[in-house]
């Protein structure tokens, strides 16, 4: 077991060292990888190896701070399953998007003292048990979309040397976020109690047009780190950095009323974490 870190934990959790080496080894052991490096997305070790490491994630975590990985792993999985559906125009490099996104989240896990001023944000405050459990998803994202996210994609852009080529594939994934909201929206409710009433309110087309707001945001961001060299990529991954850690700190400390709106509302949660991280995962759990 691993010494409190940040809040959490110092060392990597149980799940890190092995999940990700399996994911490495797999890359150099299957048989299907061609040129590109991955396997077509649903038909490789590869992206099986990273969901697993997802939601191992989110089974080991204990607290909090599996909730994020739950929502990620089964969202991958619709991911995965649309590849295999053709709903992508290069299954090859969706899987090798799919792959090195979901690593950066990983690795954060395995190393969480080196880990982003935004994900060392999230992790901090994994085991803060009056942070509803909206708060702790919307921590996860916030480090993974506005901030992983576009360097995801500029990975793939390098080797590719086609940075417009990926944005059909990009918005493609909004298409599989949007059919997996309803399911995740109906488990979330179960646990919260009250995320279906916000959701019947209006809630939920807010989420998804925020969310999709983010994404776009995160193309643009991609936009801009794509043609710079190594040493202004770094100054501006720095500064994004520090931005999304104050967005973390801002849903952490939410203003009135919605301070006293997330006391009430968290008083009528499921405080068990492993009944909250299986409600996530849906089918995964």
């Amino acid at each position: 077991m691993g010494v409190q870190w940040q809040g959490r934990r110092e060392t990597a959790p149980p799940w890190a060292a092995s999940s990700v080496g399996h994911i490495l080894d797999s890359i150099e052991n299957c048989p299907e990888i061609g040129a590109g490096g991955v396997p077509d997305v649903g038909s490789g070790v590869v992206l099986d190896d990273t969901l697993e490491a997802l939601r191992s994630a989110a089974l080991s975590a204990g607290d909090g701070g599996g909730y994020f990985p739950a929502l990620y792993a089964r969202v991958t999985r619709r991911v995965i399953d649309g590849g295999a559906a053709g709903r992508f125009e290069d299954a090859t490099r969706m899987a090798s998007f799919v792959e090195g996104f979901a690593a950066r989240y990983l690795d954060a896990g395995r190393e969480p003292v080196a880990a982003s001023a935004c994900w060392r944000a999230a992790f901090d405050v994994a085991t803060d048990g009056d942070l509803l459990i909206v708060q702790q998803l919307l921590l996860g994202i916030n480090a993974h979309v506005n901030f992983d996210l576009a360097q995801a994609v500029v990975t793939v852009a390098d080797r590719t040397g086609d940075l417009p080529g990926i944005r059909p594939d990009f918005d493609a994934v909004n298409l599989v976020l949007r059919a997996t909201y309803d399911d995740v929206m109906a488990d979330l409710g179960r646990v919260t109690r009250w995320t279906g009433q916000a959701g019947a309110l209006g809630g939920g087309r807010l989420f998804n047009f925020s969310l999709r707001t983010a994404r776009d945001q995160a193309w643009q961001a991609a936009l801009t780190l794509y043609p710079m060299p190594p040493d202004a990529r770094r100054a501006q991954v720095a500064e994004l950095d520090a931005l999304v850690a104050v967005l973390a700190y801002l849903v952490t400390r939410p203003t009135l009323p919605f301070s006293w709106l997330a006391r009430l509302a968290r008083r009528v949660e499921d405080h068990d974490a492993a009944t909250v991280t299986r409600a996530l995962l849906g089918p995964l759990g």
